[in-house]
């Protein structure tokens, strides 16, 4: 680990560890809303002055607010978020990638629904295979794409064997792919078979699981350009 990812993880563990305490937290939020004297803020928590100061000591170490005196009264200050008071609050990037592969069994549902809803929020390319592919799409799983108009036209099951490239970046989807892959892929999502379920809400209840998870990992991925890929199949 470098030195600049070392401080920043150590000034992200900070703000975490100065929000621990509920008071501080609350604290946070009315400054989402706008500035607060120290009067206020003892007003609106209801506790001593002196756990007041001791909270923004607190906060104030973690760089996560600031002081500034009135222009009306010097002798009163005004407390407000910094600029970069709640960076590094939410996970961090995970990962550079090329392409993002998701894989299932059968290649049939959840890979394939995975990698049509990946392509519509994220520039980085995708694809899909499986460990043992199926004669085709599951039917269920062409009808919640309808539904929920996504496209998987023109779409096949494909081996994981004649996707994958060694610059890929694998998202397991379902546990028998994940062990049987091993440690090979980079991330697991252990998703129900919609398939074996059979039920429009078990394919309903996959598609918004996915889209969930897509939605949370997609911002966290950047364009890796340093390996060529492989072009996936149609």
């Amino acid at each position: 680990m470098n030195i600049e990812r070392t401080r920043k993880l150590e000034a992200r563990a900070a703000k975490h560890a100065a929000l621990s305490d509920p008071s501080r937290l609350r604290i946070i939020d009315l400054l989402t809303m706008g500035d607060l004297s120290p009067t206020e803020i003892r007003t609106a928590l209801a506790i001593p002055s002196n756990l007041i100061s001791h909270h923004l000591n607190v906060l104030e170490s973690a760089g996560m607010i600031a002081r500034s005196r009135s222009e009306a009264d010097r002798r009163r200050s005004y407390v407000h978020l910094t600029d970069d008071a709640l960076e590094g609050l939410t996970p961090g990037q995970v990962a550079r990638a090329r392409r993002v592969v998701f894989v299932c069994t059968a290649n049939s549902a959840r890979s394939q629904l995975a990698a049509a809803l990946w392509a519509t929020v994220s520039d980085i390319p995708a694809a899909s295979g499986g460990t043992h592919p199926a004669a085709e799409i599951a039917p269920g799983a062409l009808e919640v794409a309808t539904r929920r108009n996504l496209s998987l036209a023109d779409q096949h099951p494909h081996a994981l064997d004649d996707v994958l490239t060694d610059s890929d970046f694998v998202v397991t989807v379902c546990d028998n792919a994940h062990e049987e892959l091993g440690v090979s892929g980079h991330l697991h999502w252990s998703i129900p078979d919609p398939v074996r379920m059979g039920s429009d809400a078990a394919f309903d209840e996959t598609y918004s699981e996915l889209q969930r998870r897509i939605a949370e990992l997609a911002p966290r991925l950047t364009t890796d350009l340093s390996h060529p890929t492989k072009e996936a199949h149609p």
